[in-house]
């Protein structure tokens, strides 16, 4: 999970309180801060309701106007200040002033609780103000030319859109939102991670949940499938990596529900929700001496399959023996939190991201020792970062920003994209398309060059509603889905994305 700071953000203020160790005589504490950020909520979703009004009647002046005429200077000039307004307004919807940290969230007295929520409560409303004053200010003909100047780059925008894309599925059933989703390879079934404690693995056909893994006592911030093994890795904010068996039962119900029925808490679908199939007893687990003191927020295999890497908020990433369960080595040197960890599909590789700017290449090919290397160019946290194809490894971070950088050259990266939002659990594809999740609720996809390949459809009747959190490829196409996206809304969508011949 990410630690929170410059990405503290509504939809995670109800969950984050469950990833921090809080002992008992604190209890009361722990649940004077839930009740304070449950106001905050409140908040942003009337802030969000809004937005969707104002989106709509943006719409609706788009179909007018729909002349695709370029934009004077005046215009051009005009635009900008309407999208640096647009990117304030939306720092303080995201929540990145509210200052939050681990430590923020731990055992408070009961005085720095009510102190902490005072100081969310006043950047909430200030926020408000502000937007609301903006909405007013200023002259109808002014606000008529921002109109023109952000519809002509609206439509310009799609000019070059040559990748058809639509949802073909979609999974709800979850009690909170889903930090991570995987694709499992060979077989029609993905896997979802939530902070409502749940790992589930569904049906791609079916689209109902064919088993909930309940073996974790915190949020479930990663999940990685073994490769050629029914087998599930999985980390969580108790402090633990679990790998567990993920056998699933493929016959379906003699009543027919969707997995969001199935996980319903409605009386009349008790008996739906007890034919669930649930585990609750890992295979192994990776706790104790040597292990780690905080949340641990990523895991994933080792090409090997015999080794794992977890990355945690104490700052450290642990090689474990798969076998053993023991820890191997320490993996030290980052100056706060990790947000993610990856290895490299085929070599005995690591990168491990983290809250201090950086992300490190881990070097394990050599049995005697291993080797470190650096990655700067990053201003705020690096939220993800992952190998792609011909050597590269691509970071994304709250700055805004997708950097490809080659493993042989950590001093500057090949190409920088740059978008409008901060970017969460990115994924390359095996033809080297990077899917770019983002806080906006958006999911874009470029080249490794640098170069947009398309924006997902977001609408009323599809795409994400909350922050996207993460995304993953089907390394072969899943029953037409070839992305499948996860977020704050609770839901997870599986995509079809027709590519253009030249890609």
């Amino acid at each position: 999970m990410k630690a929170t700071g410059t990405k503290a953000r509504a939809a995670r203020l109800t969950s984050l309180t469950d990833d921090v160790y809080i002992v008992p005589e604190d209890a009361p504490f722990r649940g004077r801060l839930q009740f304070l950020f449950s106001q905050i909520e409140k908040e942003f979703e009337q802030l969000y309701l809004e937005n969707l009004q104002l989106q709509d009647k943006l719409e609706s002046v788009i179909a007018v106007n729909n002349k695709e005429t370029p934009p004077s200077h005046e215009q051009q000039q005009q635009q900008q200040q309407l999208q640096q307004q647009q990117r304030t307004e939306r720092a303080g919807v995201s929540g990145t002033g509210l200052g939050l940290s681990p430590a923020t969230l731990g055992a408070t007295p009961t005085s720095q609780a009510d102190d902490v929520g005072a100081s969310l409560l006043a950047s909430t409303h200030k926020s408000l103000k502000a937007k609301l004053s903006s909405a007013t200010g200023g002259s109808k003909a002014k606000a008529s030319n921002k109109i023109k100047a952000q519809t002509s780059r609206i439509v310009s925008s799609f000019k070059n859109q040559t990748v058809v894309s639509s949802v073909v599925r979609e999974f709800g059933g979850h009690k909170d939102g889903i930090w991570q989703v995987d694709a499992k390879m060979g077989q029609p079934i993905i896997g979802t991670a939530s902070a409502d404690h749940t790992a589930c693995i569904w049906g791609i056909e079916s689209g109902r949940c064919l088993l909930q893994y309940q073996g974790h006592a915190g949020s479930v911030n990663s999940l990685k499938f073994h490769k050629h093994r029914d087998l599930v890795l999985t980390g969580s904010g108790d402090g633990t990596a679990h790998i567990w068996q993920a056998a699933v039962n493929w016959e379906v119900p003699k009543k027919g529900h969707s997995s969001e029925e199935e996980l319903d808490d409605s009386d009349e679908q008790v008996e739906d929700r007890d034919r669930l199939d649930t585990l609750r007893t890992p295979l192994c687990e990776f706790t104790g001496p040597g292990g780690h003191l905080s949340v641990v927020v990523a895991a994933d295999w080792l090409s090997s399959m015999d080794q794992i890497i977890t990355g945690s908020w104490d700052r450290t990433a642990i090689l474990w023996d798969v076998e053993t369960a023991q820890p191997l080595q320490p993996l030290t040197g980052h100056d706060h939190e990790l947000t993610h960890v990856s290895a490299h599909p085929t070599q005995r590789l690591v990168v491990t991201a983290s809250r201090d700017t950086t992300f490190r290449l881990w070097d394990f090919r050599e049995a005697k020792s291993s080797a470190v290397s650096v990655f700067q160019g990053h201003t705020e946290t690096v939220t993800s970062s992952v190998f792609a194809r011909d050597d590269k490894v691509v970071s994304g971070s709250d700055d805004r920003t997708i950097k490809v950088w080659e493993l042989r050259n950590m001093r500057s990266a090949l190409a920088t994209i740059r978008t409008d939002s901060s970017v969460n659990r990115l994924a390359v594809s095996s033809g080297g398309i990077i899917a770019i999740p983002h806080d906006n609720r958006q999911i874009r996809l470029f080249d490794l060059n640098g170069q947009r390949v398309a924006r997902l459809p977001r609408t009323s009747r599809q795409g994400h509603r909350r922050m996207v959190s993460s995304v993953a490829w089907a390394e072969e196409p899943l029953l037409n889905c070839d992305l499948f996206s996860c977020g704050f809304d609770r839901r997870v969508f599986g995509w079809s994305i027709i590519m253009p011949k030249d890609n």
